[in-house]
C-alpha cells in the first residue's frame, strides 16, 4: 500500500514514538466484522446457527469479527437481514450513543446505514429515527439497508443540515453526526482513499464538519446527547472541530465515554487548547485495537429553551382509499398493521406519528412501506416481507440453508412447491425473505430484480 507521503510526515511527527506501530498495523490485514441486527434475531439464537467463524468485539455485545475468507454478503441471511456487515470500529458509535427505545434520534449523515440501522436496532421500532444523507445516490442505498433489516419506524430525507435544523428545532433526544471526513481510517480497506487525502481536502473537511455540527446542534433539545465521529486521524478534523465548537457553545460540555482496552484519550495538546475535557474523547487506533480507527466525542446540552413548534402530520388518508388494503390483510395477515396512514402516489405507508409534515422535505421513505395500492387490488412490498414474522402470516413457505429452492427463489425463478393459495411469506429457517404468489402449485417468484443472485 502507498501511503501519501504528507500523510506519513504528519503522523510521524505526530505519534512520535507510536508510529512505527501504527504504521505496521497498515501491513495486517483489513478487520471485518458483521453487526447481528437484533430487531429480527437475537445475538444468542443468531450464534446457533453457528454459520461463519465468529470473534465477539469487545465494545458491542451485537457485533462480532469475522475472517477474510468467509463471505456474509453472499449468504441468504444476509438478504433475510440478519446482521449488516460494518467495520468494527465504527460499531462503537452506536453503542456510544446508547439511544433508547421511545426517543427521537437523528442521524444527520447516515449513508450507507450502518450507524442508522445500529441505532433503528437500539430503539427497537420504539420511537422515531430519522435518516438523512445530503448525497441523492447514497441516500437510495440508506434507504435499502433500513428495508433489509426490517426497520418500521424510520423516515430516510434527502436534505441539507440547515433544511432540517428549520423543521427540527431542539426536537431530537439524540444526534449522531458522523461527519464526512478525509478518510484517514479508510486507507487499508479503500485504497482509494489515498488517492483522494490531500492537506488541502482535511482543511475543507474541518470547515465543512463544524458547519454540520453547528446545525446539528440546533436540533438537540436540552439534556440531549450528540455523538461526533469521523473515521479520520485528523486532530483538524477531530478534537479541533469539537475544540472550536465548545467556545461558541459553552451550552454543551462533553460527556466521558465508556472506555474499553485499546480506546485512547482525545488529544488536546494537538490543537492547542487548555480545555482538558478534549481528553474526555476517545480515538480508536488500529495499532492499539482490531479495528480500522475512528474518533468518537459525545456533547451533552446542559441548558436552553425546550422543543420549538412542530407541525406534526394532520391526518391520515382516509380508510375508504384502503379497501384493499385491509382485505389483502384480512385474508393473508393474522393482524393488520395499523398506524398513521399516508400515501406516496400509489404507495401506501405508516408514518411515524412524531413526523413533522412533509410538505418541501426531500423525502425517500416516509415511514414504513406497506406496499402499492393498484386498481381493485394491494400489492404488498418487500420492506413489509422483511419486517414480518412467521407467525405474522398466514400463508407461509421456508427454505433450509442448502435446499436447491430457497437459491433458485432469490435468483427469482418460479417455483413449484404445495400450500396455500396467494400470497405467502417465503422464508429462509424461519426468517423472511420476501413474497411469492401461489396458484396451482407454482409460485410466482416476488424477490425483486434488483436484488437477485445470479451466476451461483
Amino acid at each position: 500500500m502507498n501511503l501519501p507521503k504528507d500523510f506519513l510526515e504528519k503522523m510521524r511527527f505526530l505519534l512520535k514514538d507510536e508510529y512505527e506501530g501504527f504504521i505496521a498495523s497498515y501491513r495486517e490485514n483489513k478487520l471485518q466484522g458483521l453487526r447481528v441486527n437484533t430487531l429480527k434475531i437475537s445475538v444468542k439464537d443468531f450464534l446457533k446457527q453457528n454459520v461463519f467463524q465468529l470473534e465477539p468485539i469487545p465494545w458491542v455485545g451485537e457485533g462480532f469479527y469475522y475472517p477474510v475468507d468467509e463471505r456474509p454478503g453472499k449468504h441468504p441471511f444476509h438478504e433475510a437481514g440478519l446482521y449488516y456487515i460494518q467495520e468494527p470500529s465504527a460499531m462503537a458509535v452506536g453503542a456510544t450513543l446508547d439511544p433508547q427505545p421511545g426517543e427521537r434520534v437523528l442521524d444527520l449523515c447516515g449513508a450507507p446505514g450502518g450507524k442508522s440501522t445500529h441505532i433503528a436496532a437500539r430503539i427497537n421500532n420504539e420511537g422515531f429515527l430519522l435518516a438523512n444523507e445530503i448525497h441523492p445516490a447514497r441516500a437510495k442505498i440508506l434507504a435499502q439497508n433500513v428495508e433489509r433489516m426490517g426497520i418500521k419506524n424510520c423516515v430516510v430525507t434527502n436534505e441539507t443540515p440547515e433544511k432540517l435544523a428549520h423543521r427540527f428545532p431542539r426536537y431530537f433526544h439524540r444526534i449522531l453526526v458522523d461527519a464526512p471526513c478525509s478518510g484517514e481510517g479508510m486507507f487499508r480497506k479503500d485504497p482509494d482513499a489515498c488517492e483522494e487525502w490531500s492537506l488541502e481536502n482535511i482543511a475543507l473537511c474541518a470547515n465543512r464538519q463544524l458547519q454540520i455540527l453547528e446545525e446539528a446542534g440546533k436540533m438537540l433539545m436540552p439534556g440531549g446527547r450528540l455523538v461526533y465521529s469521523t473515521c479520520t486521524f485528523s486532530p483538524e478534523e477531530n478534537e479541533g472541530v469539537i475544540d472550536q465548537f465548545l467556545k461558541k457553545h459553552p451550552e454543551y460540555s462533553v460527556e466521558a465515554v465508556v472506555s474499553h482496552e485499546g480506546f485512547k484519550p482525545g488529544r488536546k495538546e494537538w490543537v492547542e487548547t487548555d480545555n482538558t475535557s478534549i481528553e474526555k474523547t476517545i480515538r480508536l487506533w488500529p495499532h492499539h485495537l482490531k479495528g480500522e480507527g475512528h474518533y468518537v466525542a459525545v456533547l451533552t446540552k446542559n441548558d436552553g429553551e425546550g422543543p420549538g413548534k412542530i407541525k406534526t402530520i394532520e391526518k391520515s388518508v382516509d380508510r375508504k382509499l384502503l379497501k384493499d388494503y385491509f382485505d389483502f390483510g384480512e385474508a393473508y395477515l393474522n393482524e393488520t398493521p395499523e398506524g398513521e396512514y399516508i400515501l406516496f402516489g400509489e404507495q401506501l405507508y405508516i408514518i411515524p406519528k412524531e413526523m413533522v409534515r412533509l410538505e418541501k422535505l426531500k423525502v425517500l421513505r416516509p415511514g414504513w412501506h406497506l406496499g402499492t395500492i393498484k386498481k381493485n387490488r394491494f400489492e404488498p412490498s418487500h420492506a413489509l416481507a422483511l419486517s414480518l414474522k412467521e407467525e405474522d402470516c398466514k400463508f407461509n413457505i421456508s427454505f433450509e440453508l442448502g435446499d436447491e429452492l430457497l437459491l433458485a427463489y432469490l435468483k427469482g425463478e418460479s417455483l413449484n412447491v404445495e400450500g396455500h393459495k396467494g400470497w405467502n411469506l417465503v422464508h429462509v429457517e424461519g426468517y423472511s425473505l420476501g413474497w411469492g404468489k401461489l396458484a396451482d402449485q407454482v409460485l410466482k417468484n416476488h424477490y425483486p430484480k434488483g436484488l437477485r443472485w445470479s451466476g451461483m
